[in-house]
């Protein structure tokens, strides 16, 4: 088990997972993910990056223009997580709480 736990600490919470999946359809901008991801701050976004990019999960590109642009893309390591992600969406599918139905009011 101490594989996965050191996936949950590389993958962590959901904006990380929430990351992966914009930049599965390509390399993105700062403000385009953030576009992309509604409620999430400038802060969090900025950490989930670095974060992300210290794991070798994503790359940060510095294109040398005025102003500077900074582009996020995934590396081999991060397009092999795609998989695992792609299945794990499968499963809350199949197993996840039915929409519109609120269990917590549910009685025996």
């Amino acid at each position: 088990m101490a594989s996965v736990e050191e996936a949950l600490q590389i993958f962590g919470g959901k904006w990380s997972f929430l990351v992966l999946r914009q930049l599965f359809k390509g390399p993105q901008r700062f403000n385009q993910l953030r576009r992309n991801l509604d409620h999430i701050s400038t802060k969090s976004l900025t950490d989930i990056l670095r974060h992300l990019e210290e794991h070798e999960i994503i790359r940060r590109q510095v294109f040398p223009t005025v102003p500077v642009t900074v582009e996020y893309s995934l590396t081999d390591k991060g397009k092999d997580f795609q998989t695992i992600l792609v299945e794990m969406g499968n499963w809350a599918r199949k197993w996840g709480k039915p929409r519109g139905i609120d269990l917590s009011e549910q009685r025996e």
